[in-house]
């Protein structure tokens, strides 16, 4: 089956309408994390926007899931500066609050420090590979609609993974994605990337995604290298590396929520 010619087709100032490619693995009308967050950041990128200013943190809180309905993002400044200011947004959908975020603007001044680099190696981009996901999942749409290359690890296996991924299709229809809003499409697959219990037979629900960035990836494909932790009480996290062709860009972290199904 064709992909849809993107995750959203914009329909207001702030309102938007999500496409089947947007839809995860577990019910055909709930969405993946990835675009409902990557397109929060998209729209606190473009609030009041100015140059020289980076979304450096962004923190998302998931009220739930996400579902396959037309949504609505609010914004506003929690926090103005010259240098530094804070963004908040929440996106609604179907009559209820699904994301909140906070976002850090930082301003960027390049040569102003002798910088100090991440010992992080960052491993070569693999040539493509059939796309395998979890256990008794053949393919789903978000899953398709990313390309992935594994240098460890998969979802079809257990433990830590490294992948590097890049979208097949933009995040809103006839307009050009950021760095950051590339990455976050790929990230809240990290815990299920890197998950540590069966997904047939468990159920870990992240209720949040915090991620840090000293810069902002520059190339198409973007490198995850994810690891969960697990406590016999049933919560974990799930902590992430976020890579380019560069270097390290940052780090993330999920809080999951873990359960038998």
């Amino acid at each position: 089956m064709p992909l849809p010619e993107a995750f959203y087709l914009q329909t207001d100032e702030q309102d938007y309408e999500p496409t089947m490619a947007a839809v995860g693995p577990w019910a055909p009308d709930l969405l993946h994390g990835g675009p409902p967050i990557a397109l929060l950041s998209r729209a606190i990128r473009g609030f009041q926007a100015r140059g020289d200013l980076q979304v450096a943190r962004l923190g998302v809180e998931i009220l739930g899931p996400v579902p396959l309905a037309p949504c609505h993002i609010e914004l506003r400044m929690a926090r103005p500066g010259r240098r530094v200011e804070l963004v908040e947004a929440s996106m609604s959908a179907a009559g209820r609050e699904v994301l909140l975020a906070r976002a850090w603007r930082l301003q960027r001044e390049p040569g102003c420090l002798a910088p100090v680099p991440d010992a992080f190696d960052v491993p070569a981009l693999p040539g493509p590979q059939p796309q395998q996901f979890f256990e008794g999942v053949e393919h789903f749409p978000y899953g398709d609609a990313i390309e992935w290359r594994f240098t460890h690890g998969g979802f079809d296996s257990l433990g830590p993974a490294t992948v590097w991924g890049r979208p097949r299709i933009p995040l809103v229809r006839g307009q050009e994605e950021s760095g950051l809003e590339r990455l976050l499409l790929l990230l809240d697959s990290a815990n299920g990337l890197s998950a540590e219990l069966p997904v047939h037979a468990w159920s870990f629900v992240p209720v949040d995604l915090q991620l840090s960035l000293y810069r902002e990836p520059r190339h198409p494909w973007i490198g995850i290298d994810a690891r969960t932790a697990l406590d016999a009480a049933g919560v974990g996290t799930s902590h992430t590396t976020v890579f380019d062709a560069d270097g390290p860009c940052g780090r993330s972290l999920h809080t999951l929520f873990i359960r038998p199904r």
